[in-house]
């Protein structure tokens, strides 16, 4: 496609301007599109600068290649299911079903000592299962949740905090869209096997920071939360079940074969929307086109990151930079262990610069060959630990987006947020490092109800 240039020089360029338009506080995705350009551009400048001025036919010529190459990242069928899941979780998110989930978790576990804050992390499980983002369960669960704690008596360090860390069950548990670019990133790794695989890291995380906000409620002396009797109990599990059912038909329908993933998106779509506007009715159906609008709108932010991060993979791929830091990360240590601690360190590091969903794009074809091909790791593993990784990246600055979210609903600036984090960062990454050397664990759903999967 390019020749007459030096390689070295087009992956410095490359990477040079995308650190400089990050600095700049471009957009990622402009930034990503325009490091992109720059660097075909130079890749391409014998062609185009020529003797007597530019080329312009040239130039259009190789621009013209990064569109297509945008164009056929955004094409593939994997990533049909998206713009599926994304509606439900906007049209269930409206009406009233985080309400209802908040009721039931207190109902489980609200009555010990920061009973709210178990609350909040049991709703943001049960919410991740429904919208699949971290982003989407921080806003509702934390709209309703953050001022509610902080009414009761908890530091808005600790409320943000323990919301925005929940809100990472999102990116773990089905349906979540980042995995469904992964499996696409990756070459086609079976989705159904993806989901399985979240299902369990996502109640351990949620088990995990139950355990640490506990431990922080005990010491900094937080009320106890009320007793709720079986009756109550049982109301709101009945309120709740419609909404629940939704995971039940994304997960099940995947799991047995009876859907695609792209039709049980379909499916739970419809499913969302005679709910919220049939049995629920709190919202009024001409609020729909406020709901096709904001899905539209996140669907599109989504699609133009995947666009971009493919033109600015393709880019990379035909530098070899992939094979280029195989041969480097081969050539520190061929032990898998410390390979895989390398690669999280750098995954977290990356995930505080950049968005999840260009990163899933752009790493996977890199640390494939590494980890998958050369190490052995499982991709369905691979992908978990990615997911998990690059959703700590999203609560932390300076780019996370579901910290920008609870501090703003909590009303808390992001430096006076950060110290109170440190206790459920900790904990995210003990968690990490669990699903990182346990395979099995990650791996154990998948074995157990997929036909075949090794």
């Amino acid at each position: 496609m390019f020749s007459g240039y030096d390689p070295q020089v087009a992956t410095i360029l490359l990477f040079a301007t995308f650190l400089f338009f990050i600095v700049i506080r471009l957009p990622i995705a402009f930034t990503l599109l325009a490091s992109s350009v720059v660097t075909a551009i130079y890749m391409a400048a014998p062609a185009i600068f020529i003797a007597h001025g530019v080329n312009w036919d040239a130039l259009l010529k190789k621009l013209s290649a990064l569109v297509v190459d945008m164009r056929e990242s955004i094409l593939s069928p994997g990533l049909l299911p998206i713009p599926f899941f994304i509606l439900t979780g906007e049209i269930m998110s409206e009406g009233g079903i985080s309400r209802r989930l908040i009721a039931l978790a207190n109902a489980l576990v609200g009555r010990v000592r920061g009973g709210l804050a178990q609350v909040n992390v049991v709703s943001s499980m049960f919410f991740g299962g429904i919208t699949g983002s971290a982003v989407a369960d921080a806003a509702s669960i934390g709209s309703i949740m953050i001022p509610m704690m902080k009414e009761k008596g908890y530091d808005t360090d600790y409320s943000v905090g323990v919301t925005i860390s929940a809100a990472c069950q999102g990116v773990l548990v089905p349906p979540s869209h980042n995995m469904i670019i992964y499996s696409v990133a990756a070459g086609g790794v079976s989705m159904a096997a993806l989901f399985m695989a979240g299902a369990l890291p996502g109640v351990l995380l949620g088990i995990a920071l139950m355990i640490s906000s506990y431990i922080i409620a005990v010491i900094r002396k937080y009320p106890r939360g009320d007793k709720v009797g079986f009756r109550d109990g049982a109301k709101a599990f009945a309120a709740a079940i419609l909404g629940l059912l939704t995971i039940v038909i994304i997960l099940g329908g995947v799991m047995f074969g009876i859907f695609t993933a792209t039709e049980s998106g379909a499916f739970a779509a419809v499913y969302a929307f005679l709910i919220t506007f049939v049995v629920y009715r709190e919202v009024p159906l001409k609020h729909f086109s406020v709901i096709l609008f904001r899905t539209l709108r996140t669907v599109g932010i989504v699609m133009a990151l995947i666009a971009t991060a493919g033109a600015f993979g393709k880019i990379m791929a035909t530098l070899q930079f992939p094979q280029h830091v195989t041969d480097f990360l081969l050539g520190i240590t061929h032990d898998k262990n410390l390979m895989l601690l390398l690669v999280n360190i750098l995954l977290l590091l990356l995930g505080m610069v950049m968005d999840m969903a260009p990163l899933i794009v752009i790493c996977t074809p890199i640390l494939f060959p590494v980890l998958v091909t050369q190490m052995g790791v499982h991709p369905v593993q691979l992908g978990v630990i990615m997911m998990l990784n690059l959703g700590i990246g999203l609560i932390t600055p300076p780019v996370g987006s579901a910290l920008f979210v609870g501090c703003a609903i909590g009303k808390i600036s992001i430096e006076k947020m950060m110290m109170g984090m440190l206790p459920f960062l900790a904990t995210m990454v003990v968690v990490l490092g669990f699903l990182t050397y346990f395979p099995d664990f990650v791996l154990f759903l998948p074995r157990m109800v997929i036909p075949g999967f090794k």
